[in-house]
């Protein structure tokens, strides 16, 4: 067989060819890369779809698991705040406590769940061709899917509290494309350090506790001392939360200052995320 006839033959095999050269860590082509992206999307979907099949997202008891939680933790703190709190709280403030805390679950979801999806997914890097970004893109969505059952409980509770209907909860649109920008800045920002310091993860329940009293969850915005307002918007969730609670418990707008720091906020953390992701990825395989 002529070496003419072994080539094609081996070419009818071969749709498609990878050479690996070395190559320095830096950015790619970021058009190149998103587009990329935006045609593997099916595949983010369907990582995030195995990791809710593994979690028993698909029955009832593993929904409900997922509003227990935060709904049990959220009467406790309810109940704390009530004995410490000099004036007694009323069914607006625990509407405000579960909204805070729902969304603070999202956020604290996809940066744990993103934290792990790199060092998670080692034999899936190793052995298959693909933008990395996918891998804390799913666990984002999977934190946003585990997020939605509760919204079912925080508008039972919004109806039962008397709190208002009406157009300005169409705020709620451009304050959850900040809430899921920034959870997605997030996960991959933690999903790169993960890969350099393995003990991340153990570190982020004790960053998220912290995180969590430092947020307007267990008070309202207003409530923080005038000598320490200058403060509060270092934390980026101070605004984004505070847009939430705004829109969905006190029944108006945002204001268009605050709102703006948390827009600056949620795409300024992503935007880190996404190029410190992006730069590092070509290592993962090495590193892991």
């Amino acid at each position: 067989m002529s070496r003419s006839t072994r080539q094609a033959m081996t070419d009818d095999f071969v749709g498609e060819r990878h050479v690996y050269e070395p190559h320095r860590v830096g950015l790619p082509n970021l058009g190149v890369y998103v587009k990329e992206l935006w045609r593997r999307r099916q595949f983010a979907y369907e990582l995030s779809s195995s990791s809710l099949r593994s979690a028993h997202f698909d029955t009832a008891f593993g929904q409900l698991w997922l509003v227990l939680n935060p709904l049990m933790l959220g009467l406790v703190y309810y109940v704390l705040v009530n004995i410490l709190s000099s004036r007694t709280q009323d069914g607006a403030f625990f509407a405000h406590l579960l909204a805070g805390l729902f969304a603070f679950y999202f956020i604290g979801g996809a940066m744990q769940t993103g934290a792990k999806s790199v060092v998670g997914g080692g034999a899936l890097i190793l052995n298959t061709a693909f933008p990395r970004a996918l891998l804390p893109l799913s666990s984002t969505l999977t934190a946003f899917m585990r997020f939605v059952p509760t919204l079912v409980i925080y508008v039972i509770v919004h109806v039962v509290s008397g709190l208002p209907f009406g157009w300005h909860l169409l705020w709620l649109l451009p304050v959850m494309v900040v809430l899921i920008v920034f959870a997605l800045g997030v996960s991959m920002l933690f999903a790169t350090i993960q890969v350099y310091f393995r003990d991340t993860s153990s570190f982020l329940p004790y960053f998220q506790r912290i995180w969590l009293y430092l947020s307007p969850i267990l008070y309202f915005p207003e409530d923080v001392p005038e000598r320490m307002r200058s403060l509060v918007h270092l934390n980026p969730l101070f605004s984004i939360l505070g847009d939430w609670s705004e829109v969905l418990v006190e029944g108006h707008a945002p204001h268009l200052r605050v709102f703006l720091i948390s827009v600056l906020w949620a795409f300024g953390v992503f935007a880190a995320g996404f190029l410190f992701f992006v730069s590092r990825e070509r290592e993962f395989a090495v590193r892991l």
